[in-house]
């Protein structure tokens, strides 16, 4: 009953049917050894307007109750049955058989008269493990709550007669763990607050029983509008003046103030090595144990002072400073010192006034004394720097949420969030082992990804799950995958990450606000100071500034130098803090700057196409003078620009994806990132589509057509270049239509109709040459060299590739002076002039490399590779990969180059050593990617 409803027997736990025949059966145990009235049961079952049938209902419940009981004694459960009396029904069991009646049993006999204190407390805590939860848990009705509400009471009861027993009996610190949990739930109720006020002191913590005082009285004022009754007041001034009445029976002088080593503390085995080495008893150490809310920090520190206690005989100290509680204010350093001077055993009337005497008297107090001190929760050094002892032998642990770099000779630890295994670990210890009886080990490490892998929210995860009975792990799974509602699951009882993270939040100064909200309007993984001043409308040296103090305050992460990043959480809660206003107008700034800053680098980086690139409005942006360098930043940022393209749809901001896809498509290309441009482009044509924006249509058709044929996907390239072919010449697109004729050469080729691609190619070659189109002249004088190179027109191959690396120089275009230099090579190779290709093979590998085209690269490897074949150079990688391969000198380049990037697809050594024989450490492209001209 103090729990769930439910009947054991033999191991086995038998439920006992849907929630009205659960009822039944718990006004039958309730009653146990009594008859219940058939208009009794009625009454507590249904309430005031039971069902007609509901008689006939009850005698249905009763019959399934019998065949549970029946199977209960066949397991081997006592003997237990519901049987007739009268006009109703009477459950005949042995009270012990009932945990109920045996809670009761047991209190009774702790509270006999001459019951000693030890006695009484091992009773009472028996009879307090009888409770699995909320009783009748998952039941509901007038019956029910009345009768929760009653035992709850008796169970509140039990726990504050077990209290006084363990003050009486000499082991206070038994008690605090659940008196703790009880406070919580019970803020407002005084007798309670007294027991756990003395229970604190007994504990050698008088600073928390006088803080504990001030909250209850505030809490008083503010909710009831009265003050502490007089016991309690009475109990607070005691504690003030150290009185020793309150000090248990037997209690030491040495101060143990340690609260309970943390239940399933799992992991930090490098921090704990760290921190467990033999002290330095020439000094005072110093360590202070940082990281964002929720990651452990306090656990840790107690888990160390535990195994480090016996190390410093002279005691224990531990002090909350509240740098970072809930509507409580941080504790002033003089406060401070009162509480660790009365934990010294100093009388209150002996403390001085003052911050300096103070802290003069509580280093006197510890000198020549060994003794570990832990300071929570710390605000700032200032705070703690009062608190340091002066002599050598002591050992000092400070948590803060901030990085305490200004603490001289302080050894500082930052935490990170758990690992994956740590984390499950944790998960599966708070967990009853049966809840994850047959789940899969992928769906547990799923939800503890969901979390974060923030030790705080796998434990809220963790009770979410115990608090309800009928959840399974999926349920708890999927409320947590929907983003926008993760953080108002992750609450329970007085734990919660949105509060944890509020407090941080709260503690920022008005600057630091606006710059984390700002920050949680970006969609991409991380970023530099550049995308944070764009998104809060500041300069980059204030930008920087501002992250590097989030980032000392736990609230970013910084995985590489300048570049900084969320935790999962703590980006949620910086988007929850936005205003809707704010937040669009900060996204419209980033979208800008990316679109600048992207025009930009691509114009360094691939200046051949920069009249066709669509230009972004000025703004402040990184230098990015050299090739190199705006590569780099396309590198890094592309993500960025990807995740901000399909945030750009979600708000309507069709105009900025189909910019970004004109931008960036050279680069997505060039760097053989095929899935990427696919989901950019398809974006883009779909924005086109929803605002009638034809131009736009066509750029996205064939770019999309163009990728899709790099992917071998043959049939939707050649729908999208021929519905692109229709836009072009419907709106008089020359340009548009000689980029879709030599697409549909392309693709004609590859498919073995060089007739028909020969036909579209000189078609573009006309348009380009009567527009003055010069890329679209170079691609398809590529296109015929390639059909001539295949039909062993050898002299005509070379004469068009000729034409199209004069006019790649001309225009300064990569791309095409390495595919018309590689297509050179293949002449000269096949006319038998082996020099000559190789020359050409090398330029065209040169090139590649300098422009960063991986595919350029590989064709031009395989070509140097065919000529070393011919030559005899039988030590070459290139020819032993191309041997075992099976490729003789007659193979077409590109049947070739896609076996290699299969090979390498699939981890060839081989294949490595052809790549890194000419420098190429790269990882290959994938075996979906198919070579491209």
């Amino acid at each position: 009953m103090l729990g769930a409803v439910e009947v054991v027997a033999g191991g086995r736990v038998l439920g006992v049917g849907r929630p009205q025949q659960a009822v039944v059966f718990a006004v039958l145990v309730a009653e146990a050894g009594r008859a219940v009235s058939v208009g009794t049961l009625v009454d507590r079952v249904w309430g005031d307007a039971p069902p007609q049938r509901a008689r006939r209902l009850l005698q249905t419940h009763v019959a399934r109750l019998r065949r549970v009981l029946e199977q209960a004694s066949a397991f081997g459960g006592g003997a237990a049955s519901v049987v007739r009396r009268g006009d109703g029904y009477l459950l005949d069991v042995r009270p012990e058989a009932v945990d109920l009646e045996r809670f009761r049993g047991l209190v009774a006999r702790a509270g006999a008269a001459g019951c000693p204190a030890g006695r009484r407390a091992a009773l009472l805590r028996e009879a307090l493990e009888l409770w699995r939860g909320e009783p009748l848990a998952g039941l509901a009705g007038e019956w029910v709550e009345r009768t929760r509400h009653v035992w709850a009471q008796q169970r509140l009861d039990a726990v504050l007669e077990w209290a006084r027993a363990e003050l009486d009996g000499g082991d206070p610190a038994a008690a605090l763990p659940r008196l703790g949990e009880l406070v919580g739930e019970h803020p407002l109720m005084e007798s309670l607050a007294a027991v756990y006020m003395r229970t604190l002191y007994a504990t050698g913590r008088p600073a928390d029983a006088l803080h504990h005082y001030t909250a209850l009285r505030r809490r008083l004022a503010d909710e009831l509008g009265t003050d502490p009754g007089g016991e309690i007041q009475r109990l607070h001034r005691q504690v003030l003046a150290a009185d020793p009445v309150l000090a248990p029976p037997g209690s030491p002088a040495v101060p143990r103030q340690l609260p309970a080593a943390p239940r399933n503390f799992t992991g930090r085995l490098r921090e704990l090595a760290a921190l467990d080495r033999s002290p330095d008893v020439s000094a005072v150490v110093i360590t202070a144990i940082d990281g964002m809310a929720g990651i452990g920090k306090t656990a840790l520190a107690v888990q160390v002072a535990h195994r480090l206690a016996g190390r410093y005989p002279d005691g224990q100290m531990f002090l909350d400073l509240h740098g970072y509680t809930r509507e409580t204010e941080p504790t002033e350093p003089a406060e401070a010192l009162d509480h660790l001077l009365r934990g010294l055993g100093v009388p209150g009337t002996e403390i001085p006034a003052g911050l300096d005497r103070r802290a003069a008297l509580y280093r006197t107090r510890l000198a020549g004394r060994r003794m570990l001190i832990v300071l929570d929760n710390a605000a700032t050094e200032a705070q703690v720097a009062p608190l340091l002892p002066g002599s050598a032998g002591c050992l000092v642990l400070v948590t803060s949420r901030r990085r305490m770099t200004g603490l001289d000779h302080a050894r500082t630890l930052s935490l990170d969030t758990l690992s994956l295994p740590e984390a499950v670990e944790l998960f599966t210890r708070a967990v009853d082992g049966e809840r994850l009886a047959g789940e899969p080990a992928e769906r547990v490490a799923e939800l503890v990804e969901l979390c974060g892998r923030l030790p705080l929210a796998v434990r809220i995860a963790a009770a979410r799950l115990g608090a309800h009975p009928s959840w399974r792990l999926p349920d708890l799974v999927r409320r947590l995958r929907d983003r926008r509602q993760r953080l108002r699951e992750l609450e329970a009882g007085q734990r919660s990450v949105t509060a944890a993270l509020d407090v941080s939040y709260q503690d920022l100064d008005p600057e630091l606000r606006w710059m984390y909200r700002s920050l949680g309007v970006h969609p991409g993984p991380d970023l530099d100071a550049y995308g944070a001043a764009a998104l809060a409308a500041g300069t980059v040296p204030r930008a920087d500034r501002l992250l590097d103090r989030l980032h000392d305050a736990h609230l970013v992460q910084e995985p590489t130098p300048g570049r900084y990043r969320f935790h999962d959480l703590t980006r949620a809660h910086a988007a929850d803090t936005a205003a809707a206003d704010d937040a669009r107008a900060a996204f419209d700034r980033l979208l800008r700057y990316y679109e600048h800053t992207a025009s930009a680098a691509m114009d360094v980086a691939y200046p051949y196409e920069g009249t066709h690139r669509p230009r972004g409005a000025p703004v402040a942006a990184p230098d990015l003078g050299t090739p190199e360098a705006a590569r780099a930043w396309l590198d890094a940022e592309l993500a960025n620009l990807l995740a901000a393209a399909r945030h750009a749809v979600d708000r309507d901001r069709p105009g900025y994806v189909r910019n970004l896809s004109g931008i960036l498509h050279r680069h997505l290309a060039t760097r053989g990132r095929y899935h990427d441009a696919g989901i950019l482009h398809g974006l883009a044509l779909a924005a086109a589509r929803t605002a009638g924006h034809q131009e736009g249509e066509l750029d996205a058709l064939l770019r999309l057509g163009t990728i899709h044929r790099w992917q071998g996907r043959h049939d939707e390239a050649i729908d999208h270049h021929e519905r692109a072919l229709h836009i072009a010449r419907a709106l008089g697109d020359g340009p548009g239509e000689l980029k879709a004729l030599t697409g549909l050469g392309h693709l004609h080729r590859e498919q073995g109709r060089d007739g028909t691609a020969a036909d579209h190619h000189e078609r573009a070659l006309r348009i380009a040459r009567a527009v003055g189109h010069r890329q679209g002249e170079l691609d398809a004088l590529v296109g015929l060299g390639r059909i001539h190179l295949r039909q062993g027109r050898y002299d005509r191959a070379a004469d068009h590739h000729r034409q199209a690396l004069r006019i790649a120089r001309g225009m300064g275009h990569g791309p095409g002076e390495l595919r018309a230099l590689t297509g050179l090579g293949h002449a000269h190779r096949r006319q038998g002039r082996y020099e000559q290709a190789a020359d050409h093979y090398e330029r065209a590998l040169r090139v590649a490399r300098a422009v960063g085209h991986r595919q350029g690269e590989l064709e031009a490897l395989v070509g140097l590779g065919r000529v070393h074949l011919w030559q005899g150079r039988a030590a070459d990688p290139v020819l032993r990969l191309l041997t075992e391969l099976g490729v003789d000198r007659a193979d077409d380049e590109e049947a070739t180059v896609a076996a290699i990037r299969t090979h390498l697809a699939h981890g060839d050594r081989a294949g490595s050593a052809a790549c890194q024989q000419f420098g190429d450490t790269r990882t290959p492209p994938s075996r979906a990617e198919r070579p491209r001209e």
